[in-house]
């Protein structure tokens, strides 16, 4: 709880969390606790190991702030979402891939997983010795005397009235909620508009090409778009850039309208539009989370870029339970039209927001 109540996330704190998410996961998943422990134990290790990963993250984001001036933040914030999403393929592709492998050999699932999860802790163990020598050591990232528990609760509470107290908070969080209304609900419906049939609207590809179009083209799109968003901020600051990138991830959005009523079925087309739209929806996320590093600066800044975060989580989330549904009602043209109704809601929550003309600018 100090650590997330005085959000001064030290290399011994990004250390001990990284040695926790890997003890967690040797401990879970050893050979003697699949085939012994109980479910109920199950549960257990699984809170402790989502635990130790968001109090990890929580570690990783601050530090990066602490560590880079606004110019670098802005700079990297492309190379860091690029390693993000290799480390999301990484986790939900090459691991299940190995386990799969490994079960066909060994012919036992459980032994299958046990291994692929040791192998896994071996991986974070080495990362956990390797950046303990090699991370910089910040000068203001000084660990806080230990205080008692009370105050440790009052900090809590502080933290969270400090960042509702923020000025411009109002305008911070509808941006935070709403900017990706559009991609919030076309994310959970862009893979059910490749797989369904023709028959019923969609564009009936392949199990394989729908992961060539999306999990290769789409992935490279989406790194270019970040690495390039990152640089031009980088070099004439994130104000300047701030509508061009709204642009970006929004007009990019009509290529679904065009698939829906042509349903071609010239797969160049169709990876061509994948393409260009992840490309925008990466150089224009950039400005997003370049915002959200931009409105968490000042005291407890850690602290209030996790709170972001989680409005981040929560405007995917709530607009994504419900596109499913509204796609139903309308069909996926009619649907597709609707999401570039919603762009406007992304260019409304933008035209609110202040941000110092020299952020992110060298």
């Amino acid at each position: 709880m100090e650590s997330f109540c005085r959000f001064n996330q030290n290399q011994t704190l990004l250390d001990s969390c990284h040695a926790n998410v890997t003890w967690c996961r040797i401990r879970r998943y050893s050979l003697y606790d699949t085939y012994r422990v109980i479910p109920a134990n199950h549960n257990v290790f699984f809170f402790l190991l989502a635990f130790s990963s968001a109090t990890h993250d929580i570690a990783a984001d601050g530090f990066y702030m602490l560590s880079l001036t606004s110019h670098e933040q802005a700079f990297h914030i492309g190379v860091r979402n690029t390693f993000y999403r290799l480390a999301t393929i990484t986790g939900q592709g090459l691991l299940i891939m190995l386990a799969g492998r490994l079960e066909k050999f060994t012919g036992s699932i459980p032994f299958a997983w046990s291994i692929t999860f040791f192998i896994l802790s071996g991986l974070f163990i080495a990362l956990w010795l390797y950046h303990t020598s090699i991370l910089p050591r910040p000068q203001n990232d000084q660990p806080k005397p230990m205080t008692s528990p009370v105050h440790l609760l009052k900090a809590f509470f502080q933290t969270f009235y400090s960042f509702f107290k923020k000025e411009n908070i109002l305008s911070a969080l509808l941006f935070m909620l709403l900017y990706r209304l559009p991609e919030a609900q076309l994310t959970k419906m862009n893979i059910p508009f490749f797989i369904d049939p023709i028959e019923k609207g969609g564009l009936g590809l392949s199990t394989e090409e729908i992961g060539f179009t999306l999990g290769t083209l789409g992935v490279i799109g989406l790194t270019i778009g970040g690495i390039l968003g990152g640089i031009a901020v980088a070099r004439h600051g994130l104000r300047k850039w701030l509508w061009p990138m709204v642009w970006a991830i929004s007009l990019p959005d009509a290529v679904y309208v065009f698939l829906s009523y042509s349903q071609t079925d010239n797969l160049f087309l169709i990876n061509s539009c994948a393409f260009i739209e992840q490309f925008g929806y990466g150089f224009g996320f950039t400005a997003y989370m370049l915002y959200l590093i931009y409105f968490s600066n000042g005291t407890y800044k850690t602290a209030h870029y996790a709170i972001c975060t989680g409005f981040m989580a929560l405007g995917m989330m709530l607009p994504g339970m419900i596109a499913g549904f509204i796609q139903e009602k309308l069909g996926y043209p009619l649907f597709f039209l609707w999401i570039m109704l919603c762009c406007i809601a992304t260019f409304i929550v933008t035209y609110f927001l202040k941000i110092d003309p020299n952020f992110g600018e060298k």
